[in-house]
């Protein structure tokens, strides 16, 4: 292979998050042995703060008690307690495992090529796992958004992602309101448990829902995500289904749903979270009924007693009519889906990624390209990772990059990068 097809073949595996092959696979039965290093490339970036105060204020303005409460501590770092994972010993694992199995919601397969096994990508290492308070293998900020070669896929990723998204969900709201409320009437948007007469207006979309979907969404990512020694990610394994039911879906989604069923949240709420990777429409319904009862098993909890789904004599399940959508039809039995405007509202919040993954592969060839500029090597892989990729993507970002490359050239990513060395020497 020439030095011209050698390089070339560097920078398209750069794009792809094949730069960081670890000589020896991170043990993911335990936390992540460069999740200390992710906290201080998280730290040290405005953009990730800017990103987590956008989500707490965000936050505080929830209306509901219980899920403002909740959704803060999540958002406070790692004294998060992981509520669906207390007692949950090996036993308990085994048996939840085996109902999983059962119901065809985990592939068998995946036992042998996942590393550590079934176990532990269903129940990904934490910190203090065996006491009253399981908690967060790394703050919530460290986390990256995704898998190493897609979109944020680095330290800080995560609340810069959920920032991203919920402001297309705040948008979108928004725009339900302004193009289908009462054109004459103005009604209200927003609510407030204390005072019930929010519920006289008929037009309702839940403000609640709107800011806490997309927050609890995806904070599992902090455990199946972890950060190996290399400044490379943990394997997530996919599962909420099979090869056989096409609805396996990444897990931090079940687990994050589980979390949220174990702390009681609204139904409503919950069923707006499970619908990110799915909107439960007529044909699809399927999927979010299987991630909630995936869910379910690992909250251990009967998701139909506790209001998250229902059954229809044939003892399939749907999505509950809450609300008022039991009043006059009977909306599955005619062969439709139980809908509220939340759910999708949220779906489509979470849809950055046809601009964020392509993103995250072209930029990291191009800071690939640049990298000896600043004496760096992609074939020395955790330097590379840990001192310059981690480093640039948490400060400056895969999109924003994209966005200056495609308007001023490779100058302009040039340029960006030569600032963020001057403040900071990478």
């Amino acid at each position: 292979m020439t030095l011209a097809r050698a390089a070339l073949s560097i920078l398209i595996a750069a794009a792809f998050g094949a730069v960081a092959p670890q000589a020896h696979a991170a043990d993911q039965t335990q936390p992540g042995a460069g999740n200390a290093q992710a906290d201080r490339t998280a730290a040290a970036s405005p953009r990730v703060r800017e990103a987590h105060e956008f989500l707490l204020r965000q936050a505080r303005a929830i209306k509901n008690r219980a899920l403002r409460e909740a959704t803060l501590e999540l958002l406070g770092g790692r004294g998060f307690c992981v509520r669906s994972r207390v007692g949950v010993d090996d036993g308990t694992k085994a048996a939840l495992l085996a109902r999983l199995t059962a119901a065809g919601l985990v592939n068998p397969a995946d036992d042998a090529s996942f590393p550590g096994g079934l176990s532990a990508g269903v129940f990904p290492p934490l910190l203090a796992a065996d006491t009253a308070c399981p908690r967060l293998p790394m703050a919530f900020d460290s986390a990256p958004g995704s898998a190493f070669g897609s979109h944020h896929g680095y330290p800080g990723g995560l609340p810069i992602h959920e920032a991203n998204n919920l402001r297309a969900g705040l948008g979108l709201a928004d725009g339900y309101r302004k193009s289908y409320r009462g054109v004459e009437a103005g009604e209200e948007h927003g609510h407030d448990d204390e005072d019930p007469s929010w519920q006289r207006s008929a037009f309702f979309i839940d403000q609640d829902i709107v800011i806490a979907a997309p927050i609890w969404h995806d904070w599992a990512k902090t455990l199946v995500f972890q950060w190996a020694a290399d400044g490379s990610e943990f394997r997530e394994l996919s599962f909420g289904g099979t090869p056989a039911n096409g609805t396996a879906t990444g897990g931090h989604h079940i687990i994050s749903i589980a979390e949220s069923m174990k702390r009681a949240l609204p139904p409503a709420f919950v069923i707006a979270q499970a619908s990110a990777h799915s909107n439960p429409t007529l044909g699809n319904e399927f999927k979010v009924v299987a991630w909630l009862r995936a869910a379910a098993v690992l909250a251990q909890l009967d998701p139909v007693v506790a209001g998250y789904l229902v059954q229809d004599a044939q003892g399939g399940f749907h999505l509950p009519p809450l609300r008022k959508l039991a009043e006059g039809v009977d909306l599955v039995g005619a062969g439709q889906t139980n809908l509220l405007a939340e759910y999708t509202i949220h779906n489509l919040s979470d849809g950055d990624f046809t601009f964020s993954i392509p993103a995250a592969g072209d930029a990291a060839l191009l800071i690939a390209r640049l990298a000896p500029s600043y004496g760096f090597d992609p074939a020395s892989v955790a330097t590379y990772n840990t001192l310059y990729r981690n480093p640039v993507f948490a400060n400056i970002s895969q999109e924003r990059i994209l966005v200056l490359y495609g308007n001023g050239g490779l100058a302009a990513v040039q340029a960006e990068l030569d600032a963020l060395h001057a403040r900071h020497g990478f």
